[in-house]
């Protein structure tokens, strides 16, 4: 059985349903928990000025909400009475998926739970596929959760 979850969170809702399951897993099993959240620098390519930097202190900023979706992901974890431990993955340039990849070797995490907003089209094009990025970089295994309930049109062979 899995021992060492890592879970990407962003504060979605999304998000918080992987959340969910990972920790209720991780309670019935005794697996210990990582939440991780990656500040993904590339997401905000607008906010660069002329010169190359970032205008204004997007990224402080980015830093701080992402401490403010750790901080919450460790209180659920918590009242849940999971063993948990958090982590800031802040490498600039790197793809979510590629954070997150070396976030769980470092950790030797042996399943990863992710949230998939199930997004297609343009607005896949547009915002990317943080989950599939995951799951073809991962060095483990990886559970995905999608964001709607079954039933909806929402899964996997749509």
């Amino acid at each position: 059985m899995f021992k060492r979850i890592l879970i990407p969170v962003d504060g979605s809702d999304t998000s918080n349903k992987a959340l969910v399951s990972a920790l209720q897993m991780a309670r019935e099993t005794g697996a210990s928990v990582r939440v991780v959240h990656a500040v993904n620098e590339m997401a905000f390519l607008g906010g660069i000025d002329p010169y190359g930097t970032y205008s204004g202190d997007l990224v402080g900023m980015m830093r701080e909400g992402g401490a403010r979706v750790l901080t919450d992901a460790m209180a659920v974890a918590q009242s849940a009475g999971v063993e948990v431990s958090q982590a800031l993955l802040d490498e600039p340039g790197q793809r979510l998926g590629e954070s997150v990849a070396e976030a769980a070797r470092l950790w030797s995490a042996d399943l990863i739970v992710v949230g998939s907003h199930g997004r297609r089209g343009i607005g896949r094009v547009l915002l990317g596929s943080g989950a599939e990025q995951i799951l073809r970089l991962s060095p483990v295994a990886v559970l995905v959760i999608r964001s709607g309930p079954v039933g909806d049109g929402n899964h996997a062979a749509d």
